[in-house]
C-alpha cells in the first residue's frame, strides 16, 4: 500500500466532496425545477462554460485511454488531436443556434428540439433512446480511470471489498449531484482543471529530463513499438491514413450531439458565450497533445503494465515521488467525477423529458419532473457502477465503441434540423434505423473488436470508421425517401419553432425580458 499517495489522494477527494455539496448554494436557484437542477438556470458565462465544457469533454478516461492507445499502437492514438481541432469550428457554427431555439422554447435535451422541430414523437424517442444508450457505457468508462488509480495505490482485496473504494467514491458523487445538480460538476471542474494542468506540465517537463530528453523518448518509444506483436508505429503508415482521418472526422461530428455535451452547451447564458468558448476551448487540445505524449514516455520508460490502461499510473509510480503521484491520481479521479456527473444528469434529463413526461406522466408538475430527474440520475450511477463491478470491462468498452457509432446516427435530425426542415421526419427515422443497423453490423463483422471497417469496390479496398459509413447510408436513405414521402402524401407534422427562434441575439433579448440577463 502506498500510504503517502493514498493520504494525498484522500485529501483532495474530500476537498471536492465539500465543494460538491457547497455548490447547491452557488448561484442560487430553485433546484426543484429541472431547468435549474439540470442546466443550472442557463446562467453560465464564458469563464464557467469553459470549465464545464472542458470538464465534460476531456474526461478521466481520456487521460487514461488516449496515452494507453498511444502506448499500444503508437501514432494512431493521436487521432484525438485533429478530432478536437475539427470540433470547435463545428461548435461555433451550430451550437449557438441550438442554444437560441432551446432558450426560446425551454428545450432541455436534443430530443426536445427534435420533437419541437419535426413534431414527431417517434423520431424524438429514437434520438432520446440512442442518447441514453450511448451515454450509459460512457459513464461506466469514467469509472475505469478511478478504478485504475485506486488499484495503482495498492488497494487490493477480494469480491466487493476490492471495489469498496469505488463504491464509496461513486456514492458520494451520487449524493452531491442529487443535491446540487449541474452546479456541482461545474464548481468541481475548476479544481479538476487546475490539478490536471499542473500534473501534465510537470509530467512533460520532468519525465523527459529523467529519461534523457525528448529525442531519447522518441527513439526508445519507436523501438518499443516496433517490437510489439503486431507492431505499432511512431509514424502513421499510408494504410492508416483513411482510418485515422475518418475516425477523427466522425468523432468530431458525434461529439456535440451526445446529451451530456448538449447539456453543457445549454447551460450557457448566451450564444455569444458559446462562440467565445469555441475560440478558447482549443487550449484543451494543446493539453490533450501533451497527455498523449505520456504514452510514448511510458514506452520509453519501459513500464510493463498489466493492461495499456495502467501505463500512465505505472509511469507516475516509477518516476514521481509518492506525494506527487497521489496528487496526480487525485487529479485523474476528480477528472472522472466531473463528466460522470454531467453525463448522469444528461441521461436523467433525457429520460424525464422524453420518456417519463412524454409517455408515462404527461400531466406531471414541474416539481415532479425535477424530482424524477434526480432519482433517475441516482439510478443511472448505480447502473454504471454495477456494470463495472459485475461485468467484464470489455463489455463497457464495446458498448462505448458502438455508442459512438449510434450517436452519430442522430446527427442529421439534430444538426441539419437547425438549418432546414427539408428532410421528412419519416425519412429521417428510416435513415436513423439504417445507420444503427449497418453500423452495428460493421462492428459485429470484426468480432466487436474494432470500429474500422473495410469495403471493397472492385479491386479497391477502403478502410474507414464504421460510423462514417453508417452515417453516409443514413443520409442517403433520408435524402432519397424524403421526396417519396412527400409524393405519397405523408403529412409533415407541425413545427413549433420559427426562423427567428434560431437567432442568438433574439434569444438573448428574450432572456433579458424574462429576467435572466445574458452574461
Amino acid at each position: 500500500m502506498n500510504w503517502t499517495a493514498l493520504t494525498v489522494f484522500t485529501f483532495f477527494f474530500m476537498l471536492v466532496t465539500v465543494v460538491g455539496f457547497v455548490a447547491a448554494r452557488w448561484r442560487r436557484g430553485n433546484l426543484n425545477l429541472l431547468d435549474e437542477w439540470g442546466l443550472a438556470g442557463r446562467r453560465f458565462g464564458t469563464f464557467v462554460t469553459w470549465f464545464v465544457v472542458g470538464g465534460d469533454f476531456y474526461t478521466a478516461y481520456t487521460v487514461i485511454a488516449v496515452p494507453a492507445l498511444v502506448f499500444g499502437v503508437g501514432a494512431a492514438g493521436f487521432f484525438a488531436l485533429p478530432y478536437t481541432i475539427i470540433v470547435y469550428p463545428f461548435v461555433f457554427l451550430t451550437m449557438p443556434r441550438l442554444w437560441a431555439v432551446a432558450k426560446q422554447h425551454g428545450f432541455i435535451t436534443p430530443a426536445d428540439f427534435v420533437r419541437g422541430r419535426y413534431g414527431s414523437s417517434g423520431l424524438a424517442l429514437a434520438v432520446a433512446v440512442t442518447g441514453m444508450l450511448a451515454t450509459m457505457p460512457y459513464i461506466a468508462l469514467q469509472l475505469v480511470g478511478l478504478q485504475v488509480v485506486i488499484r495503482a495505490m495498492g488497494i487490493m482485496g477480494t469480491g466487493l471489498m476490492r471495489e469498496l473504494p469505488l463504491i464509496i467514491a461513486f456514492t458520494i458523487l451520487a449524493l452531491y449531484t442529487y443535491t446540487s445538480g449541474l452546479r456541482a460538476p461545474a464548481l468541481i471542474a475548476f479544481v479538476k482543471d487546475v490539478m490536471i494542468y499542473i500534473m501534465v506540465i510537470v509530467a512533460v517537463t520532468a519525465i523527459p529530463t529523467v529519461l534523457g530528453g525528448y529525442g531519447e523518448v522518441f527513439r526508445a518509444a519507436g523501438e518499443a513499438l516496433a517490437a510489439k506483436k503486431p507492431p505499432g508505429y511512431l509514424i502513421l503508415p499510408p494504410a492508416g491514413f483513411s482510418p485515422y482521418a475518418t475516425l477523427a472526422f466522425g468523432s468530431a461530428l458525434a461529439a456535440f450531439v451526445y446529451p451530456h455535451t448538449v447539456t453543457s452547451i445549454l447551460s450557457s447564458s448566451s450564444g455569444h458565450v458559446i462562440k467565445r468558448n469555441a475560440v478558447l476551448l482549443p487550449a484543451y487540445t494543446f493539453l490533450l497533445g501533451l497527455i498523449a505524449l505520456l504514452g510514448l514516455m511510458a514506452l520509453a520508460a519501459g513500464v510493463k503494465p498489466v493492461t495499456p490502461n495502467d501505463a500512465v499510473p505505472q509511469l507516475f509510480l516509477k518516476i514521481f515521488p509518492s506525494w506527487f503521484t497521489g496528487f496526480c491520481f487525485a487529479a485523474i479521479a476528480i477528472g472522472a467525477l466531473v463528466p460522470a456527473a454531467i453525463m448522469s444528469i444528461a441521461a436523467a434529463n433525457t429520460f424525464t423529458r422524453n420518456v417519463y413526461r412524454e409517455y408515462i406522466n404527461p400531466d406531471c408538475s414541474l416539481q415532479q419532473e425535477a424530482q424524477m430527474a434526480k432519482i433517475v440520475s441516482l439510478v443511472v450511477k448505480v447502473g454504471a457502477l454495477a456494470f463495472i463491478i459485475f461485468l467484464p470491462l470489455q463489455y463497457a468498452i464495446l458498448l462505448q465503441l458502438l455508442g459512438g457509432i449510434w450517436i452519430l446516427e442522430t446527427f442529421p435530425a439534430i444538426i441539419f434540423g437547425l438549418f432546414t426542415r427539408w428532410l421528412h421526419h419519416r425519412a429521417l427515422l428510416a435513415g436513423w434505423a439504417t445507420g444503427m443497423i449497418t453500423g452495428t453490423a460493421m462492428v459485429a463483422a470484426s468480432g466487436f473488436k474494432s470500429s474500422i471497417y473495410t469495403i471493397h469496390v472492385g479491386t479497391l479496398a477502403i478502410s474507414a470508421y464504421a460510423g462514417v459509413f453508417a452515417l453516409a447510408l443514413n443520409l442517403l436513405v433520408s435524402v432519397a425517401l424524403t421526396p417519396l414521402c412527400d409524393a405519397f402524401g405523408m403529412k409533415r407534422l407541425d413545427d413549433t419553432t420559427r426562423p427567428e427562434d434560431y437567432d442568438e441575439d433574439a434569444a438573448e433579448v428574450f432572456a433579458m425580458n424574462s429576467g435572466r440577463p445574458a452574461h
